[in-house]
């Protein structure tokens, strides 16, 4: 299970989400484990039957006048009901006024309380977006990632085949380097999987009989980006004359990563071979399918409208008798 500690995301969102912490910092070391926020009008009230306690709690106008329109005693046993479970934190949005009670036993039961100045609304959306990178689905492949024309194409292939010399050379010619070596894929939304770099690799690149080499210091912050969008995946093979490789290209192919399926194109490449003009190609290729242009669906119907044509004249002229 994906865990993220409460000090964690008070470090990362404190000062976007303009938060202030209220009362003692024990809570924050306790764990998100769920990127879903709850707001817990019902738990107030006391209906916790289905009480989704393992999300992050959200307090709005609704809950402080609820909670304000209780006595000092009633508010106790309220917040000391609902604080009985193992809630990650809570957050108050807005500036008006909260019960002192709120505080006091937020700090007696360990649980981080904060504050914000952000309408309900600005925060879940902020906060939202914030819990589902976290908690994204993700994988690592081998590989490079490079941005071309706008278009992420994902170079894999065996170790050594020229994956880094590939994308050193798209970089020399202008194009964006996104990761090398290492990609990390991460889901985002349905049907959108990013790519981007390790931490610690960075835009670090190893050409063999060479070393280690910085692109960013090299190329400059125009031949780098953090991250992009997979669109397509070139993997790179060793030329078989007994395989059978695409010619037309009216098939298209498919690798599945974290349930997203992704133009995958088997390239076979051998000595002489221009691996870096194809790319260009692969990636001007896939703007025009995005904006309905499929060239080998194109030249197939014209072949069939051709064939078609020359079938009625002959057929005409077989019947031609005058």
């Amino acid at each position: 299970m994906e865990r993220l500690q409460v000090g964690a995301f008070y470090q990362d969102m404190q000062q976007r989400l303009e938060l202030e912490l209220l009362g003692s910092p024990q809570g924050l070391s306790r764990f998100i484990t769920e990127k879903n926020l709850h707001r817990p009008g019902l738990a107030l009230a006391g209906f916790i039957e289905l009480f989704t306690f393992d999300r992050v709690q959200v307090l709005g106008n609704t809950e402080i006048r609820y909670l304000k329109s209780l006595d000092s005693g009633a508010i106790i046993q309220s917040l000391q009901r609902m604080f009985s479970f193992e809630i990650p934190c809570l957050i108050i949005s807005g500036t008006g006024d909260i019960p002192p009670e709120l505080p006091s036993v937020a700090d007696e039961k360990g649980i981080a309380l904060f504050q914000t100045k952000l309408s309900t609304t600005e925060l879940t959306q902020l906060l939202t977006n914030y819990l589902d990178d976290k908690f994204a689905p993700s994988t690592v492949v081998h590989g490079s990632l490079v941005d071309v024309y706008g278009t992420g194409l994902l170079f894999t292939g065996r170790s050594a085949i020229g994956k880094s010399e590939i994308a050193l050379d798209l970089v020399e010619r202008g194009h964006r380097l996104v990761s090398d070596d290492v990609v990390t894929l991460t889901k985002k939304t349905e049907g959108v999987l990013i790519g981007s770099g390790s931490k610690m690799l960075k835009h670090f690149m190893e050409i063999r009989g060479v070393g280690i080499m910085d692109v960013r210091q090299m190329f400059g912050v125009r031949a780098i980006r953090l991250q992009k969008r997979v669109e397509t995946e070139v993997e790179l093979v060793e030329w078989d004359k007994a395989q059978e490789y695409e010619r037309l290209g009216l098939e298209e192919q498919y690798k599945d990563y974290l349930g997203v399926k992704v133009p995958h194109i088997r390239l076979p490449i051998y000595p002489g071979k221009n691996i870096t003009v194809i790319s260009e190609t692969i990636a001007l290729n896939f703007h025009l399918k995005v904006y309905g242009f499929h060239p080998a669906r194109d030249f197939n119907q014209a072949l069939k409208e051709t064939l078609l044509n020359k079938t009625r004249v002959k057929s005409y002229l077989e019947g031609d008798y005058e």
